[in-house]
């Protein structure tokens, strides 16, 4: 898959030095894999949840054992990962990320 982009991944792991490794797990699994839907995204990631939000929808994964965040937005046929929000659990769990 193609990532757009790594930028707020690497902003995000200076910020949270402990993020940058599962951050660099995540994407490069991400990069090299090829996924048809949930179901097969799962298969790889197992933490990845759907989320819709004001009739969108966002892939939602679990980083670093859980400690952050990462919503994006998935587009299976072309094969594009877009990254939208990168939190700590705690930022996440305020939802101000949904009013964006």
């Amino acid at each position: 898959m193609r990532i757009v982009s790594r930028k707020p991944l690497t902003v995000f792991a200076a910020k949270h030095p402990q993020a940058r490794k599962p951050l660099d797990d995540w994407y490069f699994a991400a990069k090299k894999g090829l996924f048809a839907d949930l179901a097969k995204l799962k298969q790889t990631f197992g933490s990845v949840d759907y989320v819709s939000v004001k009739k969108q929808g966002y892939y939602v994964f679990d980083i670093g054992g859980n400690k952050y965040r990462l919503v994006t937005a998935i587009h299976f046929n072309t094969q594009i990962i877009y990254v939208r929000h990168l939190l700590t659990h705690e930022e996440y769990d305020r939802e101000d990320w949904k009013k964006q």
